[in-house]
């Protein structure tokens, strides 16, 4: 992430690689090992409809968000997916340095019924989703 925090600081936007990043934490967080993670990407395409990656037999979708890396600047939307062909999303919360704050889980179901009718999200709203990072500590 080095890299693309020094584009920012020199350009003055970043390069769009939190959805590459995101993809990757979101496998580790559904339990994949790297070397599971990087199998699945040899067959897959940029344009695989509603499917990030496979685990399990499950088919996931990703979205992420990361505030840009202005002073201040915070996250207020979170992109909805343009399908439904996937049986759990993964939200993931980036800071301005691109590590990771928080986590939700979703299945379809409990999205179609709760966002359905809804035209903009919020991180609010994702986490109402199951908690998968940081992960609750034992009591």
């Amino acid at each position: 992430m080095e890299i693309a925090l020094e584009w920012q600081e020199r350009f003055g936007v970043a390069p769009a690689i939190t959805c590459a990043v995101s993809e990757f934490d979101a496998a580790m967080l559904a339990g994949m090992t790297e070397e599971e993670y990087c199998a699945t990407c040899v067959s897959r395409t940029a344009v695989t409809r509603g499917v990030d990656f496979i685990h399990c037999g499950r088919r996931y979708q990703v979205k992420a968000n990361r505030p840009s890396g202005r002073p201040g600047s915070v996250v207020t939307l979170v992109a909805k997916p343009q399908n439904l062909d996937w049986d759990l999303l993964i939200w993931v919360l980036y800071d301005r340095e691109y590590r990771m704050v928080e986590a939700w889980e979703w299945t379809v179901a409990e999205y179609r019924e709760r966002f359905e009718t809804v035209k903009r999200l919020s991180p609010k709203d994702m986490r109402f989703g199951r908690r998968l990072y940081p992960s609750e500590s034992p009591a």
